[in-house]
């Protein structure tokens, strides 16, 4: 174990071999910025949250009350205060990820501007956001082990050898903000080369779980939007084993991979796969397309194709654009071969996109699934794509009619009105919605929540409330009341935001690099001190 003492000896022996030419670095002050440092590339990084992913995959098969919980990001910053709040609340990390979306890098961080979701972004633009991530956690742990040292200076200046030892203790104990990142790779831009290439790119920044969908690369749609096309499991699986081999040329062998699926909302395919006998996987595709059997060659016009399927000849619906259509109503018999097929074949986690949350709805498909594959299970994608008032005021009214209780003074179109949210089907509603991710994890094989866009919208509805007071009549106290006293109120760390930057930090620095030349910023003219 790496402690305070042990790196204190071990930058004296080093320093010591260079004899007087390095006599004027003190090794304690080495000690101090290796530990504010722990992780020194990003592969460091990937291999120690790879191992922590895998334990608490283990934890979950063995309680499903272990699921674990993320929230998109699309900025270092936001990243870095959701670790700093959630060790401030709860003292810990764990089972708490960050989750990387390629919606907001390509909404958020597109050199084009604001795109839609439609891989159109620089693909390079997501190992960069994983990077910028992980260098603003390590920001926090150097920030933290700051004020630390600074406490135990304090105590040993002061002769509180008890207090100076309880404080290396918590430098010892130190438990760092850098936590597993889910990263979205989308469809793969490209083809399985491409996909190799910004997956290995994703894993030397610091990615440790890298989520592809099975989605056409150049079709790629947003997950809750129409006009999604699939590709064959063949197709697919050869981006899967891209990652993978990525994942172990780098020397991440806990890499984890998610394998979402798209089918239960895409009714089209590009390609058919060419079957090699009845019943493969080719076949099993296939036999999902739609379209006419054919008596007579005269039924075929020019450029159309057939397939023979047992002993019938199969006409596929072949739509102007040159995409084939599926039957109706089979997306998920289609999402059920999809997931079985990818954890055969390589994927560690499923991820299936479905147009409302409904614990019912993702069980059904879960068990099936594990029919086969027994430990199979989800990252499931909270969205905020969903009206989830709606959807669980409707659902509370279903099952209520169900249970032919009275609901006549409900009308279902019209639950999302502001009269109905004091009522008891509210209630009831949002009673589902704050147990929604435990139930989902019970019942469905959840093992991790995330959700995708939230702090696009908590952006947005913050701007908004100061935007109102502060140009509505307000002025400075639309700042001061609705962020800066909250801020104070709640003791949230950037309301000394020179600190958040690192100033105290570049300060100590300064006198390790100068001594008592230092030119430092924390002296009794810093207004920062005015938040002490």
């Amino acid at each position: 174990m790496r402690t305070f003492k042990s790196e204190v000896f071990a930058a004296a022996d080093a320093i010591g071999k260079q004899g007087d030419t390095w006599s004027a670095i003190n090794p304690e002050f080495v000690a101090r910025m290796r530990l504010q440092n722990r992780f020194k590339t990003g592969l460091d990084i990937a291999k120690y949250t790879a191992k922590i992913m895998r334990r608490d995959m283990e934890s979950y098969d063995n309680n499903p009350e272990n699921y674990t919980q993320s929230l998109g990001c699309w900025h270092g910053f936001i990243g870095q205060q959701k670790m700093i709040s959630i060790k401030k609340h709860f003292g810990n990390v764990k089972g708490r990820y960050l989750y990387l979306s390629g919606w907001m890098v390509a909404a958020m961080r597109s050199e084009f501007g604001p795109l839609p979701d439609q891989s159109m972004h620089e693909k390079t633009a997501v190992p960069m956001l994983i990077e910028e991530l992980y260098t603003f956690l390590k920001q926090a742990d150097a920030r933290e082990l700051n004020h630390l040292f600074q406490e135990f200076d304090q105590a040993t200046e002061s002769g509180d050898s008890v207090k100076a030892q309880g404080m290396q203790n918590k430098i010892d104990q130190f438990d760092t903000h850098i936590v597993p990142i889910i990263a979205d790779i989308d469809a793969g831009f490209g083809n399985e080369e491409a996909t190799y290439l910004l997956a290995k790119k994703m894993i030397e920044a610091g990615a440790c779980c890298i989520q592809i969908e099975n989605q056409v690369s150049d079709a790629k749609q947003c997950g809750h939007q129409d006009g999604k096309v699939t590709v064959p499991h063949e197709d697919f699986l050869s981006k899967i084993r891209a990652v993978r081999y990525a994942f172990m040329e780098l020397g991440v062998e806990d890499g984890v991979i998610v394998a979402r699926t798209d089918s239960l909302g895409a009714g089209l395919t590009q390609k058919i796969p060419v079957s090699a006998t009845t019943g493969d996987l080719a076949d099993q595709y296939n036999a999902f397309l739609d379209g006419e059997t054919v008596s007579s060659i005269e039924d075929v016009k020019a450029g159309e194709m057939l397939l023979k399927q047992g002993k019938r000849l199969f006409k596929p619906t072949r739509l102007p654009n040159g995409l084939f259509r599926f039957k109706a109503n089979t997306g998920e018999d289609r999402v059920v071969l999809d997931c079985i097929n990818s954890l055969q074949n390589g994927a560690d986690l499923l991820w299936i996109e479905t147009e409302k949350p409904h614990v019912g709805q993702i069980a059904g498909m879960v068990n099936r699934i594990r029919s086969v594959v027994p430990k199979a299970k989800l990252v499931y994608n909270n969205s905020p794509s969903f009206n989830w008032t709606l959807n669980f005021r409707q659902q509370v009214f279903d099952d209520w009619q169900k249970e032919q209780r009275d609901t006549s003074e409900y009308q279902r179109a019209s639950l999302m009105n502001q009269t109905y949210d004091d009522s008891a089907l509210a209630k009831e509603a949002d009673r589902r919605i704050q147990n929604f991710q435990a139930e989902a994890s019970r019942q469905a094989g959840v093992f991790h929540h995330l959700i995708t866009l939230p702090t696009y919208h908590t952006a947005s509805l913050s701007t908004d409330n100061l935007a109102k007071g502060y140009y509505g009549g307000e002025g400075m106290l639309a700042y001061v009341k609705g962020v800066q006293r909250q801020e104070i109120r709640q003791s949230l760390a950037c309301v000394k935001h020179q600190d958040m930057a690192g100033s105290n930090i570049g300060d100590d620095h300064k006198e390790y690099f100068s001594g008592d030349q230092a030119l430092k910023a924390s002296g009794s003219d810093n207004t920062m001190n005015q938040f002490s």
